[in-house]
């Protein structure tokens, strides 16, 4: 089926019969919003994929708990993770919709996800206060989006319209936070993804988990996985309206949008890298290979100094225990080749030329291991002075 995928306005709650805001519970010591909701006037299908962190937070062990479940709201809390908490914390999640439920009975099943610091109990009382706030015919996306940020620097989020050759047409919105904590096997982030395709819940598992892998799963800023990571699809079916093959393009737009808005906004980071590994023997090496390069401290260190040490790329390709050889592997900076089978071209000029190619914002390395035909892009940023800084005193 032919079918356009058009950008439109909205942000998570673009898709009809959705709604979302953010509000202020003081988490953040100011009147800046710190809590978000999504809400659906119809019962959704909903799933969703985790961290592969061991220690997984309450909210997602609550959500585990529900089974096979359909629902119309979610609950969303920055600066605190509400993990390490154990079974009191999956308690204070289920105190507090319990909560949301008595003054809104409209609200079915709610799940909840958070993100800030691990290992402090829920402030449950502050959340709670912010109820009072919630208008559910409210369609602010924008201060969601911001309301569910932590070290990001910017808002996230995205909004699709997509239509099919016979003129019908559904819409899709999501949006997401993460700069930090962001390691393959997603990262130390939130996605929630809202539709009103008429969208099987097989479906939703099955895309979702597919298109995760090349976009969610293929970033890195600084090589740690979150005990929180969370990407959750919500359908609520309003629009009557489904395309397998052409919700499966809108999804890899989305998240991809989504993942390398995320790693641009790494902690302190200050370019977007894509390392392309092509010519592998199996489509395991090339992933192995493309991701041991987005997650190298050396090699993320020297894209921050605008070094083109390809030394380093090639060091990390042979650890990285991928099957390589010296006179097949050819290493790009874009169009810039420092490597070429076993010829090292890397005079001054050629360096001037591969350091040009570092300072810009996005750009490509590209390895070429020429012993077959599978390849993987896997996206990573810089590491500078900033990060630490960040990092140095996060709780605080």
């Amino acid at each position: 089926m032919m079918f356009k995928i058009l950008p439109i306005h909205g942000g998570v709650c673009a898709a009809e019969g959705f709604y979302a805001n953010g509000v202020s519970a003081g988490l953040r010591g100011n009147d800046q919003p710190d809590v978000a909701y999504i809400y659906s006037d119809a019962m959704c299908e909903v799933d969703a994929v985790f961290t592969e962190n061991k220690f997984q937070a309450a909210p997602i062990a609550h959500f585990k708990e529900l089974g096979d479940f359909q629902t119309n709201f979610v609950l969303v809390n920055a600066k605190n993770a509400n993990a390490m908490t154990g079974a009191k914390g999956v308690e204070d999640v289920k105190e507090l919709l319990g909560g949301l439920i008595a003054k809104y009975p409209q609200i079915k099943n709610p799940v909840m996800s958070s993100t800030g610091v691990i290992g402090v109990r829920l402030p449950k009382e502050k959340i709670a206060t912010t109820f009072d706030k919630f208008d559910l015919s409210v369609k602010d996306g924008d201060c969601a989006a911001r309301a569910i940020m932590t070290t990001d620097r910017w808002k996230k989020e995205i909004a699709l319209k997509v239509e099919l050759e016979d003129g019908r047409s559904f819409k899709i919105g999501a949006m997401a936070k993460g700069a930090g904590m962001i390691n393959p096997n997603l990262a130390t982030m939130l996605c929630f993804i809202a539709t009103d395709a008429d969208m099987p819940k097989d479906d939703i598992k099955e895309l979702l988990a597919e298109v995760s892998h090349t976009t969610f799963n293929a970033i890195s800023v600084d090589g740690d996985t979150s005990t929180n990571d969370t990407v959750m699809v919500l359908a609520n079916k309003k629009s009557g309206v489904y395309s397998k093959d052409a919700m499966k393009e809108a999804l890899k737009i989305v998240m991809h949008n989504l993942a390398t808005s995320m790693v641009k906004d790494g902690e302190g980071a200050t370019k977007l890298c894509a390392f392309r590994v092509k010519g592998a023997k199996s489509a395991a090496d090339a992933e192995k290979a493309a991701k041991a390069l987005s997650n190298s401290p050396l090699v993320k260190t020297a894209l921050f100094g605008c070094d083109p040490n390809w030394g380093r790329i090639a060091s990390t390709i042979g650890a990285s225990g991928v099957e390589c050889a010296y006179e097949s592997l050819v290493i790009s900076f874009e169009d810039v080749t420092v490597f070429d089978k076993g010829e090292i071209s890397f005079d001054k000029e050629m360096e001037t030329k591969a350091a040009n190619v570092l300072k810009k914002d996005e750009f490509a390395i590209i390895c070429d291991l020429g012993l077959g035909e599978e390849s993987f892009t896997a996206y990573g940023c810089d590491l500078g002075y900033e990060y630490v800084k960040i990092n140095a005193d996060y709780r605080t």
